[in-house]
């Protein structure tokens, strides 16, 4: 039987076998809540869907780095389901099986 180093982020409990990848997702997750945290407190914006713009932005930032930098048109590779790749986040219940 192998062992497998696993890190978990405290902050949605997703699991990663990358020390690195585990971190990273929990920076964006921390940028997530920041945005939130603003929408919350300069709209009156539903807690969800502030919580939704809050992680599109932040899976996206570097493209939005790159718009802001004077290229707009690329904000329309942004779509509501896109997602870095996770290729080494583990479900849980995959992990201990």
């Amino acid at each position: 039987m192998s062992i497998t180093p696993m890190w978990r982020v405290d902050r949605d409990g997703s699991m990663f076998t990358d020390k690195k990848a585990a971190e990273e997702h929990d920076r964006m997750l921390e940028l997530a809540d920041g945005i939130t945290g603003m929408l919350e407190a300069n709209f009156k914006i539903d807690e969800q869907l502030a919580e939704e713009i809050g992680l599109l932005l932040s899976r996206n930032k570097e493209i939005l780095a790159k718009a802001f930098k004077g290229k707009p048109e690329i904000l329309q590779e942004i779509k509501l389901e896109s997602k870095p790749a996770e290729n080494n986040t583990v479900d849980i219940r995959e992990a201990i099986a």
